[in-house]
């Protein structure tokens, strides 16, 4: 049975105080109904940017309460299944992204989606990279804004978070605290503009608890590779710690030393900016799980 998180009430930040709008085991699938970044306030190219409620401003599903998952366990979010809208939405403007201090005036794009393309113009086509820009747990502290990406995930805006990704996040207070939102139809490493091709979505997953793992989250699995992702003040500071978090994998999972393990991610691992437009930036480290020879599929069970 599929459980549906409806998102007529989301969430503006990821709090331990948020009451959850639904209770999950260990092994359930769920389907989470996400609104875009803008919770659906743009509806053409010509809407006024200004008569936005900048308080509902990416909007997160949930959260769900996920039984049996304890302070210090891992919850695991296989992504199955990404079905969006027709119709992507794109802003910049003034103090927006990283051209914003060279904008005068705001630019609102609504971009038709057809067989499996991003319509950019009459003359480009954009293939689908649908993703899910905000992913993650309650934090144990202070509230986080949504809008915020952190140790407990948010809003990480990683391409790599899609179809067929196992993402795994921290749990840092009882039941977790799922929550999820914010989708992409395409996006290219950096979110340069502030925003991706913005889209609603239902989002299918599943969710798995894992105990007494020493593993450094957030991090991902996709396409037979492992990214530690990391957000800081700074892409600076961000970059170090993925290649830090990385390190330890590599440490945990072959027989290299700490110098050797720095130096198998200076030949074969991937250092990617994830976005660079929110209050925290986020990096990831990248490395083909082939070079993690003991780790198992074990691992995951």
């Amino acid at each position: 049975m599929v459980q549906i998180i409806k998102k007529g009430s989301p969430i503006y930040a990821m709090d331990k105080n948020n009451r959850p709008v639904a209770t999950a085991k260990d092994g359930d699938r769920l389907v989470f109904e996400a609104y875009d970044c803008f919770e659906d306030q743009l509806t053409d190219a010509y809407d006024a940017f200004e008569k936005l409620d900048w308080n509902r401003i990416n909007p997160a599903t949930g959260p769900v309460y996920v039984e049996g998952a304890e302070v210090g366990d891992i919850l695991a979010v296989t992504i199955e299944k990404l079905e969006i809208g027709d119709t992507a939405t794109l802003f910049t403007g003034p103090d927006s992204g990283v051209m914003g201090d060279e904008l005068t005036e705001n630019t609102i794009r609504r971009l038709p989606i057809e067989n499996g393309v991003v319509k950019f113009s009459e003359n480009i086509d954009l293939p689908l990279n649908k993703m899910i820009g905000v992913i993650g747990t309650a934090p144990a502290g202070e509230a986080v804004s949504c809008g915020t990406p952190d140790a407990h995930g948010g809003n990480m805006d990683c391409k790599e978070i899609g179809e067929g990704t196992t993402l795994f996040l921290p749990v840092n207070v009882a039941g977790a605290l799922l929550a999820m939102g914010d989708c992409h139809a395409a996006m290219g490493d950096g979110e340069v503009s502030v925003c991706g091709a913005e889209v609603p979505c239902d989002i299918t997953v599943t969710i798995k608890v894992f105990k007494n793992r020493d593993w450094p989250t957030p991090f991902l699995l996709r396409d037979g590779k492992l990214s530690t992702i990391a957000s800081a003040k700074t892409i600076d500071t961000a970059n170090i710690m993925a290649t830090k978090q990385m390190v330890h994998f590599v440490e945990s999972y072959t027989e290299l030393t700490k110098g050797e393990a720095i130096h198998l991610l200076s030949l074969a691992g991937n250092l990617r900016v994830c976005q660079i437009v929110d209050p925290n930036k986020t990096a990831r480290m990248e490395l083909p799980l082939a070079y993690l020879t003991k780790w198992s599929a074990e691992e995951l069970n």
